[in-house]
């Protein structure tokens, strides 16, 4: 069992999460474990927990970094198959609870769950609406396609994929789904097609594109764990300690961005001869501007072209 993914940012990230031996470090984001791998490589010893909510890259991950999953190998690597907006529950039950030394996050998807055409993911491959992460989430895009109204689906497309025919398609969609449900792939990108103008449909990339991002978000809640999850992070880290995350979206990378910002900046009121300690900013970022990949990467892989990388570290 292979999981086949070219890590993004992969110096970058565990580089400015400065990882020390003898450390507890949590992958929010395992996929394929290649930053995983590059951190343990860094390390003599210290503990990784890694998460992910895909059965897929969990049983992959069981597979390839068996000699790791041993309780007695050192550096030591233990999965948690949940999403990540669990991370503090998921700690204590496994006896972490004094807080941890630096935690990484490479959000969107990963390219195997593109690459597997049953997972409805790709707009390439002819699959049932589906596109969850989590396989054992009952809700999927083929209920969201298919019971959500005109409006709550111009809606989602206009807001998670910034689609600027939103209204279009939704009552496209709609129009559709009246003669018989909307369940596949193709089926869905032919009614995207239909709403765009022929025009619009020659640049700017594949038509269904922004339409598949934002269903993707919808469905798997992405934005609303992602702010619990930075949230619980934070308070998770140990002093001195680091948080790196990657986003490919500028909704992702918005929400960092203003949690970063959020504990970073403080409000002094005027005439105050010092800040009490309930006011003083939680971290420090890092990188004012955020990392992007180098020409050399930009070359060698296609997904980096959107990433962007954001730094803070705990006072």
């Amino acid at each position: 069992m292979e999981f086949k993914h070219t890590s993004v940012l992969l110096h970058e990230t565990i580089e400015n999460l400065n990882p020390q031996n003898g450390g507890l470090y949590v992958d929010a984001t395992f996929g394929g474990g290649g930053h995983a791998k590059y951190l343990l490589s860094k390390l003599k010893n210290g503990t990784l927990i890694g998460f992910d909510q895909d059965e897929y890259a969990i049983k992959s991950a069981q597979l390839n970094f068996a000699s790791l999953l041993n309780p007695n190998s050192d550096p030591r690597l233990e999965l948690v198959h949940d999403n990540f907006s669990h991370l503090k529950k998921n700690l204590v039950e496994l006896g972490y609870q004094n807080g941890i030394d630096g935690i990484y996050y490479d959000l969107g998807v990963s390219s195997p769950q593109f690459d597997q055409a049953g997972r409805g993911f790709s707009y390439r491959f002819d699959a049932r609406l589906d596109m969850r992460m989590d396989q054992s989430q009952s809700f999927d895009a083929y209920q969201l396609v298919n019971n959500y109204s005109q409006k709550e689906l111009a809606d989602i497309l206009y807001k998670f994929g910034d689609e600027k025919y939103s209204r279009q398609i939704a009552r496209k969609i709609v129009e559709r789904r009246q003669n018989r449900p909307i369940e596949t792939t193709f089926e869905l990108v032919e009614v995207i097609k239909e709403a765009i103008p022929a025009f619009a449909r020659r640049t700017g990339g594949h038509p269904a594109k922004k339409t598949f991002q934002a269903l993707r978000v919808a469905v798997n809640h992405e934005l609303d764990v992602l702010q619990e999850s930075l949230e619980e992070a934070i308070e998770l880290l140990k002093p001195g300690s680091r948080i790196s995350v990657i986003t490919f979206q500028s909704d992702e990378d918005k929400i960092v961005k203003n949690i970063f910002k959020k504990y970073s900046e403080v409000e002094v009121p005027r005439g105050m001869p010092m800040i009490p300690d309930s006011m003083k900013p939680t971290l420090r970022l890092v990188n004012r501007k955020p990392i992007v990949a180098s020409k050399e990467e930009l070359e060698n892989n296609n997904r980096s072209h959107s990433a962007k990388l954001r730094v803070a570290e705990k006072l």
